[in-house]
């Protein structure tokens, strides 16, 4: 999950203008290289009565992790968001000590 405002009146469900939630992941083991990551919104709950803007991103992406980042502005209420992410990189292999 990456916020929950309605339950405790947060700046994403009562707040205006720009705002931004940020989310350390890191990988259980690192990859070899820097990986490609891919997010998305997996729970969106939102206010009928605004506009929906949103802007989800992954920042800062290193083989060890990166940032998932949820962005809004303007009037928008959000009550929840929750976000999914996939990374796709080559890791280690037990077998790799072959290859050297």
């Amino acid at each position: 999950m990456m916020f929950a405002d309605f339950q405790t009146g947060g700046p994403m469900w009562t707040g205006e203008g720009p705002r931004e939630v940020r989310h350390a992941i890191r990988f259980d083991a690192p990859f070899l290289q820097t990986p490609a990551v891919l997010v998305g919104i997996s729970l969106w709950d939102s206010d009928r009565r605004t506009n929906l803007r949103a802007d989800l991103t992954a920042e800062n992406i290193t083989p060890e992790g990166f940032d998932v980042v949820f962005r809004t502005w303007g009037d928008t209420r959000l009550a929840r968001i929750r976000a999914d992410w996939t990374a796709i990189g080559a890791v280690r292999d037990e077998n790799d000590w072959l290859l050297d």
